[in-house]
């Protein structure tokens, strides 16, 4: 059974205490959301009565999707999602907030019914939190899924409709709005023009989009609007709509999915009253995608290469995966082995954007007129600077003429 229209002081004490701690704002990747004093504010306002409503947001836990598909640790990555998602249940459960916010894409394609049934059994040990969900791009609701019938438990709303639709707690004085996808891509405007139903009731919106083929969002109107926060979905990396400590929020996805999904990931931990806003991000996620940015000398060797990217990848973690970036200038006899770089760690991806330090004078005048001679002099002699695209044509080009690469 939901628990009463307000926590007590004392319950709310410890979890301020743990929620409240010194300076723990100002590293978070969606910006300083709150200062200490807005915290002793709400305290206060509980002192006096005022209800509050205390939210753990989620959104893009891609439930089903198989990251990096054929690299060694593709398998063990569709686990570790699932996994990230219990332990989530697991804080829920342990923090008792009143409300979690499911803002899209639980599941990465249409979920089977076992699925649901799995969801469901993490909800019901949870059941003094309000669970709600919406349907986002990737689990659209289509005329065959099992989300169109389901029987959730008494603690879950799944906010299926496709036009806005809410649903009121009056136990936590909490109305909170949200329609799903029916099809992979949405261009309608739906956001814009929502009108709150009773502007006395802490209002939320949990939304999904924010892109040109998905619920294109005007900012400045919604940041206009009367919600007390906005929950939103589907940019995986967390941030806010407008201003840094805005009440529109996204919260990334809760593990990363890809090399596009670089840096911290997690959920968004906070509590609303009418007139207070607290929230901060957590850093929940077991890896990381990060890039290593390698700058290459004309004097370094490939094997102090490998040492190089082997002792970054320890320093980071060799848990993580990578994405390595070189540039500078390599000296011209130097091959990268693409394949021993791969045995150093989780290695997405490798993009070389450096370029070789020929002798462009020598080359010219050893090779007359053939046909690299004549392919140097197009790039160089006007004497101009090169872009960096042209820089790495020119590289590939004598690579290939003079090297057959």
């Amino acid at each position: 059974m939901l628990r009463g229209k307000r926590i007590s002081l004392q319950i709310y004490t410890v979890w301020h205490r743990a929620v409240c701690r010194e300076n723990r704002q100002e590293s978070s990747p969606i910006g300083v959301l709150t200062k200490p004093a807005d915290c002793i504010k709400i305290k206060i306002d509980l002192i006096k009565g005022v209800m509050q409503m205390r939210f753990i947001h989620i959104a893009d836990v891609h439930l089903g999707a198989v990251p990096d598909k054929n690299k060694a640790w593709s398998e063990a990555r569709k686990k570790e999602i699932v996994e990230s998602f219990e332990r989530l249940i697991y804080v829920v459960r342990e923090e008792v907030p009143d409300v979690l916010f499911i803002a899209g894409d639980l599941f990465h394609r249409q979920p089977l019914l076992r699925e649901l049934k799995e969801i469901n059994y993490l909800f019901s040990k949870i059941p003094d939190t309000r669970v709600v969900i919406i349907a986002g791009n990737h689990d659209y609701i289509h005329k065959d899924s099992y989300y169109r019938d389901f029987e959730w438990n008494e603690n879950v709303v799944f906010l299926a409709s496709k036009e806005i639709e809410s649903v009121y707690f009056e136990e936590i004085n909490t109305e909170i709005y949200g329609a799903s996808y029916y099809e992979r891509e949405n261009t309608e405007a739906l956001y814009d023009n929502i009108k709150i139903k009773n502007e006395k009731h802490i209002n939320v919106l949990l939304a999904h989009g924010g892109d040109d083929r998905h619920i294109p969002i005007n900012a400045h109107r919604l940041l206009l609007s009367d919600f007390d926060y906005v929950a939103l979905g589907h940019i995986h990396k967390p941030g806010s709509i407008g201003a840094k400590d805005s009440r529109a929020k996204y919260c990334g996805a809760l593990e990363p999915l890809d090399i596009n999904d670089l840096g911290e990931h997690g959920y968004i931990r906070g509590e609303v009253t009418k007139t207070k806003f607290y929230a901060e991000f957590v850093p929940f996620a077991k890896r990381k995608y990060l890039e290593l940015d390698v700058e290459i000398n004309a004097d370094m060797s490939f094997l102090e290469l490998r040492h190089k990217i082997a002792e970054e990848i320890d320093k980071n973690g060799r848990e993580n995966f990578y994405r390595i970036v070189f540039s500078g200038v390599k000296d011209e006899v130097m091959q990268i082995s693409v394949e021993d770089i791969d045995k150093l760690g989780n290695i997405v991806r490798i993009e070389d954007k450096s370029v070789a330090d020929y002798q462009y004078d020598k080359l010219i005048k050893e090779n007359g007129d053939n046909l690299l001679s004549r392919y140097l002099r197009y790039f160089l002699e006007d004497e101009r600077e090169l872009t960096d695209v042209e820089k790495k044509a020119l590289d590939y080009g004598i690579r290939a003429l003079l090297l057959g690469e």
